[in-house]
């Protein structure tokens, strides 16, 4: 090989390494960064309201609890005095179509007796503590997402939103799952399977124990070992599930991450060999798979990712609304949420498109997700079959609390259109305790030892 042709394999591999690099460091530059401080709210959602003001600008979100309100009480609706703007219906859908989504006209048109949309004034609520504005600022130009195992991950990310400005549909979807919602808290509540003849049935009385160590307050990235949500669940009732519990310690790797269930019969702990993706979930009777859990988690390696971008969107949003009665069978209407204790919402959301890849199976082989732009919730996503048939619908009800101060997701679900089933979870009405916002958990908790160490029957 000659001098010359040494030179140029030499340029080639260099211009190469730079292009690894740059792919590598997908961080935003420190003057995109700096939107963050002026045109951009601190999580990365648009500052300045829509052209009609019908969204209006962000200005600080809500943060001043309302008076009287006490920890792992019902949280008040600071909105209560508010009625709609417009009721959307079978009727009059055609005229709203635009800001709907799929799965919501599709129960408009399957219920178009019982099923509205109250569309309510628009309140930007969302907000964090300080420290986690200061983390996503650091986040927005160190985060790097790279290919692992289990599909694209991030890295350098810590006790923020991770990609504040996002460039694609696998960053929108990780300030999904890193979204802020708190340290650790504690929730009682049940879970309900609607069977395909319109009944309601108990099927978990549960409480839960949640922590994310990627939001421990005193931590920092270097000490930060990628578990980013633990969780118990230990279920009272119904008596046929009574004692029985799951333990899930999702990592950024998801290859790493495990879940364990505790088995009542035979007194032991199990862990269990899939608990992803379309793996029917044991706490929802079969209905719901691991991936449609809080609207959207798990690994994304058997889909390909496409943002679409922003859209305006009725979503349910401040649905404090929600947690007013004091009973569930009050919230449970007919064969869905009863419309008059849930609020929708006009926000901008981000679109993103999941695509099954090629080798890959997944009874849903496409999905769209409507993920919130200034709390990074996937509140509303639809799901099609194989036939290419809008199958099913992943739903979930960010509530303000402002005493965190968040725009958190409580009670989520999903709809199966094709078996005219439902599944509807964490539901606290019936409940003293809800949402309880704790000091650190002991690690021993979220372990399969503690949690057999616990067991009961």
């Amino acid at each position: 090989m000659t001098t010359r042709h040494i030179a140029a394999a030499l340029h080639i591999i260099s211009v190469a390494m730079l292009m690894v690099c740059a792919g590598a460091n997908a961080g935003v530059s420190a003057d995109e960064a700096a939107k963050l401080k002026t045109e951009l709210t601190p999580l990365g959602g648009e500052k300045a309201g829509n052209k009609d003001g019908s969204i209006p600008a962000w200005t600080g979100g809500l943060t001043t609890p309302t008076p009287g309100f006490t920890n792992g009480g019902r949280r008040p609706d600071p909105f209560a005095g508010e009625k709609p703007l417009l009721s959307i219906t079978a009727k009059n859908m055609a005229e709203h179509a635009a800001h709907l989504t799929e799965g919501t006209k599709e129960l408009l048109k399957r219920n178009p007796e019982s099923f509205r949309v109250d569309v309510y004034k628009t309140h930007r609520t969302a907000a964090a503590p300080q420290w986690v504005y200061d983390n996503t600022f650091q986040n927005a130009t160190r985060a790097k997402l790279v290919d692992g195992a289990a599909g694209p991950k991030p890295e350098s990310v810590f006790g923020g939103v991770p990609f504040p400005i996002p460039k694609s549909g696998p960053e929108v979807m990780w300030n999904h799952l890193l979204r802020w919602r708190g340290e650790a808290w504690h929730m009682d509540f049940k879970g309900y399977q609607l069977t395909s003849d319109g009944k309601w049935v108990n099927i978990s009385d549960a409480s839960n124990e949640h922590w994310m160590p990627y939001y421990a307050k005193t931590g920092s990235l270097d000490k930060f070992g990628g578990e980013y949500w633990l969780v118990r669940s230990t279920n009272s009732g119904p008596p046929i599930r009574a004692g029985e519990a799951i333990v899930g310690r999702l990592n950024l790797d998801e290859e790493k991450t495990a879940t364990w269930v505790y088995l009542t019969g035979q007194r032991r702990v199990r862990k269990l060999p899939a608990s992803c993706c379309d793996t029917p979930g044991p706490f929802s009777a079969g209905i719901v798979s691991f991936d449609e859990v809080d609207g959207y988690t798990g690994r994304m390696d058997r889909f390909d990712w496409k943002l679409v971008g922003k859209q305006e969107i009725y979503i349910p949003y401040n649905t404090n609304r929600t947690l007013q009665p004091t009973k569930d069978s009050d919230v449970l209407g007919t064969r869905h949420l009863n419309p008059d204790h849930v609020r929708w919402e006009l926000h901008r959301v981000w679109v993103v498109e999941a695509n099954l890849k090629a080798g890959q199976r997944h009874t849903s082989p496409k999905s769209r997700y409507y993920v919130d732009e200034d709390s990074w919730i996937a509140v509303l996503a639809d799901r099609w079959d194989a036939k290419g048939q809008l199958a099913r619908m992943p739903f979930t009800l960010p509530m303000a609390m402002p005493d965190l101060p968040a725009t958190a997701q409580t009670t989520w679900g999903v709809y199966d259109f094709l078996a005219g089933t439902a599944f509807v979870n964490v539901l606290y009405n019936d409940k003293k305790e809800h949402y309880k916002i704790v000091t650190k958990h002991p690690e021993s908790v979220f372990t399969p030892d503690g949690m057999a160490g616990e067991g009961v029957r």
